[in-house]
């Protein structure tokens, strides 16, 4: 198995109540995965951080293994949400994978 996370920031430009819509959209779309993606396992979006946190959005994912992780990465309907839902509006990222 193995563990995908990443943590995005939003962009500054959106206002408190379009970074709330806008996370709403990244968790419904992203998490609309499961059942779409071969060797997807596993996926949740958290997008109510702590105050002390510096990442607004946290996808943690599950998948069979790094070739489904590789398969993921393509898929049509995961590159659909990363780009309508996810790129636009994020200013960064930062990415884990490994093995459990």
């Amino acid at each position: 198995m193995v563990k995908h996370v990443i943590l995005w920031n939003l962009k500054d430009e959106f206002s408190a109540q379009e970074k709330e819509s806008i996370k709403q959209g990244m968790k419904e779309g992203l998490e609309g995965l499961k059942g779409q993606v071969p060797g997807l396992v596993e996926i949740k979006v958290n997008i109510n951080p702590l105050p002390s946190s510096n990442a607004d959005v946290m996808l943690d994912s599950t998948l069979e293994s790094e070739e489904a992780l590789k398969g993921y990465a393509v898929h049509p309907a995961h590159v659909a949400v990363a780009d309508s839902k996810v790129r636009p509006y994020t200013k960064s990222r930062v990415c884990m994978d490994y093995e459990v």
